[in-house]
Parts: C-alpha cells; sequence; structure tokens
C-alpha cells in the first residue's frame, strides 16, 4: 500500500516513536524511508529556541560575542540532527529498509510538505507534542498544518509525556 514514507524527525521525546512507527509500516509494505529533520525555532536545542520559564533574555542582539555563540549553538544544533539522522537510517538498514535523509531550516510544517510532495511520499508520520489548545492557537501545530496541507495520507503518532 505504502511504498515512500517520509518520517518527520526532531529532538522531542516523541520522535523515537515516530520512527519506529514508520519503521514497522515500511517493513509490512516494503516501502522506503527519507527521514526529514527541520531546523527550527520551534524545536527545543535550537539556537533560537527560548524556554517557557524564562523571564527574560540576557543575550544582546548585534554583540559579536553573541553572534560568535550563536554560530557555535547553530553548529552544534546542526550537528546533532545530522548525527541523530545517521543512527536512524543505520537502524533502518539493519532492519533492511532503504532509506535516507534531509535536514533543512525553515518552517517544519510547510518543509514537511514541500518534501513529501517533491518525493512523491505515500504516507507522511509525524509527531504531536500534546500541546494544550491555547499553545496551540498561539504557537500552531505542526502535525495540524501537515495533515491540512499534506499531498498524501499522514499518520500522526500522539505524545504520552
Amino acid at each position: 500500500m505504502f511504498q515512500k514514507i517520509l518520517v518527520a524527525i526532531d529532538h522531542s521525546v516523541t520522535s523515537q516513536a515516530v520512527f519506529e512507527q514508520a519503521l514497522s509500516l515500511a517493513k509490512q509494505n516494503q516501502a522506503s524511508l527519507m527521514l526529514l529533520h527541520v531546523l527550527s525555532g520551534d524545536e527545543e536545542n535550537s539556537p533560537w529556541w527560548i524556554p517557557t520559564n524564562v523571564d527574560s533574555i540576557d543575550w544582546e542582539v548585534g554583540a559579536e560575542t553573541d553572534l560568535d555563540n550563536w554560530r557555535r549553538q547553530w553548529n552544534t544544533y546542526e550537528q546533532e540532527g545530522i548525527a541523530k539522522l545517521r543512527n536512524l537510517i543505520a537502524e533502518a538498514h539493519r532492519a533492511g529498509i532503504k532509506a535516507e535523509f534531509r535536514q533543512i531550516a525553515g518552517s517544519p510544517g510547510r518543509n514537511i510538505c514541500r518534501l513529501a510532495w517533491s518525493w512523491q511520499a505515500d504516507l507522511i508520520v509525524v509527531g504531536n507534542r500534546g500541546r494544550s489548545r491555547v499553545g496551540e492557537l498561539f504557537l500552531g501545530s505542526v502535525s495540524n498544518y501537515v495533515l491540512h496541507h499534506a499531498p498524501c495520507s499522514v499518520l500522526t503518532v500522539k505524545a504520552y509525556v
């Protein structure tokens, strides 16, 4: 039924469950996987991410040392994403599944849908962080965006954290 499964990966706790669900479906359908990590300010560990319990930001925009610090943080964030993707690809290959990955910066929802369209995915597997309705209203939801804009079927793996 599914031949090409796009898997949205991030640094959340749900991400491993998303991958395992996609891997199981790939085995059942002899499908290939495309793992995608979108570098985004919405993601924890991102240089742009601000924890919700922070009262103020001490970082001065425009200061050279701050920019150097941000670049180091960005490089670390980027390399952590690549390392995670490579580990998951190796796991898929050990299971006999053809898999590849992409890592791009930008809007997670839009980039997931764009790659699904250009790669001609049959299914997108994405996690759901379980934000409150108020949080989703103000911050949006990647899974909700994907569900409404995807060019194919979408499987949402619910976070139980």
